[in-house]
C-alpha cells in the first residue's frame, strides 16, 4: 500500500481510481493528476515508481506552489517555416518577443485544488455562514433536516445524521 497524506492507496487499484480515495479528488481531477504526473491510465498503484509517488505527494500537499506546466506552442495552419539560413539565436529571440507580446495565460485548473482538511474546513465555514445569515439552507442545517428539498415525511434519517452542528468526514 502506498501512503500519501495520511491516506492508504490500495495496491491492486488503478492509480487514477485509487486517487479518488482522497477527499476532494473525483475521477476527473484524478485523471488530470495522472496526466500531469505522466502516469499511464492502466497503471496500478503498485507499479508507480518512487519518483511518481513522491511527485504526487508533493503536488497534493501544495498544488499552488507546484511548478507550472510547460507550454509547447503549436503551429497554425498558415505557418511558413523560416529559411534555413536563419540562425537559431534569431529564431529564439523572435519566439521570445512574440511570446512577450502575446502574454499567454497559463490556466491550470489543478492550481486551485483543495483537498482533505482544507476542503472540509471550507465546507464547514460555508455551512456556518449560511446559519449565521439566517438563510433557509442554514436553518435546515441547524435543525438537522434535509437541505435540498428532499421528502421529510419518511426518509430524513441520513440528513438528521449529517446535518449536525459539526461535520466529521
Amino acid at each position: 500500500m502506498v501512503h500519501i497524506l495520511g491516506i492508504n492507496l490500495p495496491d491492486n487499484h488503478l492509480a487514477r481510481f485509487a486517487l479518488t480515495k482522497v477527499y476532494g479528488v473525483g475521477q476527473h481531477t484524478a485523471h488530470r493528476l495522472c496526466a500531469r504526473l505522466q502516469v499511464h491510465d492502466r497503471c496500478k498503484v503498485r507499479d508507480l515508481s518512487p519518483f511518481q509517488v513522491t511527485s504526487l505527494a508533493s503536488f497534493l500537499s501544495s498544488p499552488t506552489s507546484a511548478p507550472p506546466l510547460p507550454r509547447y506552442p503549436l503551429a497554425t495552419p498558415d505557418y511558413v517555416s523560416p529559411p534555413l539560413s536563419t540562425s537559431t539565436q534569431e529564431l529564439q529571440a523572435e519566439f521570445l518577443a512574440k511570446r512577450k507580446a502575446k502574454k499567454v495565460k497559463n490556466l491550470d485548473p489543478l492550481k486551485n485544488l483543495k483537498i482533505e482538511s482544507e476542503l472540509r474546513r471550507e465546507v464547514r465555514e460555508n455551512i456556518a455562514h449560511q446559519r449565521m445569515i439566517g438563510s433557509y439552507v442554514g436553518r435546515r442545517h441547524a435543525m438537522g433536516l434535509p437541505v435540498r428539498g428532499q421528502n421529510t415525511q419518511n426518509n430524513a434519517k441520513t440528513a438528521k445524521k449529517l446535518n449536525k452542528l459539526d461535520r466529521h468526514g
